[in-house]
């Protein structure tokens, strides 16, 4: 049985311990992030490497590979998400799901590029990052059931593929995709 890959742990493993080098592998993760959602996957490396004010080579250093930068900023997108959870953990039910979903767009962009990029395979860091995604989700979806503001007859699943849905269309803004996303959200409201 392989062993079970953890996202935090994943991402601390890549993670120069160096603080200069840190701070270039931070800058890489960023850079790209914003990259991929704005280019999706073809996003150039050489532009990647400038956007974080390094040079191509520090880039090849922390990822060897296109393969292994699409790896670790997934991995951070999705560890984002875990504390955005737990930031929001004292907040509201509704305005802490809500809160969390939206974030959840900005990851579904970036993701959408990683995956077309990677031809939807399964790898052991992608089915990690899927759990941890749930796991930080479920527990806002649940106090929001528990509290009756949210229909009692979705899971996490049905909520993320529904919001994930959204970010698959093309909008001529992001106002549009809000726009959308809120009428959806409507639909997740519990009725009286």
């Amino acid at each position: 049985m392989p062993e079970q890959v953890v996202v935090g742990e994943f991402l601390a493993a890549q993670r120069p311990r160096r603080a200069d080098a840190a701070r270039n592998f931070d800058a890489l993760l960023s850079a790209a992030r914003e990259a991929f959602a704005e280019h999706g996957a073809e996003a150039s490396l050489e532009d990647i490497a400038r956007r974080a004010g390094v040079g191509i080579g520090t880039l090849y250093r922390n990822f060897p590979t296109r393969r292994h930068l699409f790896e670790a900023v997934y991995a951070s997108e999705v560890d984002d998400l875990g504390v955005v959870a737990a930031g929001l953990a004292g907040e509201p039910p509704w305005e802490a799901l809500t809160a969390w979903l939206r974030r959840f767009v900005a990851y579904a962009l970036t993701k959408r590029a990683i995956r077309e990029a990677l031809e939807d395979e399964e790898t052991d860091v992608f089915l990690a990052c899927r759990q941890s995604m749930y796991d930080a989700g479920e527990p806002l979806l649940r106090r929001a059931q528990e509290a009756g503001v949210v229909r009692p007859d979705m899971g996490i699943g049905d909520l993320l593929r529904l919001v994930s849905g959204i970010t698959s269309v093309a909008f001529p803004d992001e106002a549009r995709r809000d726009h959308v996303l809120g009428i959806a959200l409507d639909g997740v409201r519990a009725r009286p």
